[in-house]
């Protein structure tokens, strides 16, 4: 790896985590609707909870991603936030942690994201923020990687745009203070590489939801996360 890289963004689920999002995301529609069931029927809460997720996605930097999505979905519901809220909180805090059997570890993930920390990289936990901290510090747990300190985690209380928008990743570069070319994005999708229209060098983890589009470049690397680590093997060689 012959590129200069300060900073390594890493994308969570099917990347440092085993979690197909096909399998993932059934389990936890069916689990969450069981809990507002006495508030509104289930196909109505999921019609309505992605509606309002497509308008935090689409965010165009206005707001955070959680109060895009709560002026979206609170009125969709006809419920008062202070309602709802609560309940999504008691959720995640002990219904959510039921879903890590859904999941699996990368027993490569820790020794990346080490090697990644022991190069002086900058690094971040680029994970899409459409999901609250508290569910995010728990697939990190999940992936055995959540005690390191990371430069930035991206979560839907401290984002303003959310992937596929390049606007997520200028947030992150200028949070970061780094150049996007000075940046290298690790992840297993789409959204993932689209970082490199910014200018962000790319790792395709290639997994079950790999589908790039025709205008997204071709990744600079892909591989395994055991070939990321042997790069970077290389690259603590050549430049140190």
């Amino acid at each position: 790896m012959n590129d200069t890289i300060n900073a390594i963004l890493f994308d969570l689920d099917g990347t440092l985590l085993d979690s197909n999002m096909d399998v993932f995301l059934p389990h936890y529609f069916k689990m969450l609707t069981a809990r507002v069931a006495h508030i509104l029927p289930p196909e109505k809460f999921i019609a309505h909870l992605i509606q309002a997720t497509d308008v935090m996605i689409a965010n165009d930097g206005r707001a955070t991603n959680e109060a895009v999505f709560a002026d979206a979905f609170y009125p969709l519901v006809g419920q008062p936030r202070e309602k709802v809220e609560p309940i999504f909180k008691d959720f995640y805090a002990n219904d959510f942690p039921a879903l890590r059997q859904h999941t699996r570890r990368k027993p490569e993930a820790r020794q990346v994201v080490q090697r990644a920390f022991d190069l002086g990289c900058d690094v971040v936990i680029a994970t899409n923020p459409v999901f609250p901290a508290i569910a995010i510090e728990q697939r990190l747990e999940w992936a055995g990687v959540a005690d390191f300190s990371y430069h930035l985690v991206t979560t839907y209380e401290n984002s303003r745009a959310a992937k596929p928008s390049l606007l997520y990743y200028e947030h992150i570069v200028g949070e970061i203070g780094q150049r996007a070319e000075a940046c290298l994005m690790v992840g297993d999708e789409d959204m993932d590489m689209v970082a490199a229209h910014l200018g962000c060098l790319t790792f395709l983890v290639p997994g079950p939801r790999t589908a790039l589009a025709p205008t997204t470049p071709q990744p600079t690397y892909r591989g395994t996360l055991a070939d990321l680590w042997a790069r970077f093997q290389e690259w603590e060689v050549s430049h140190g």
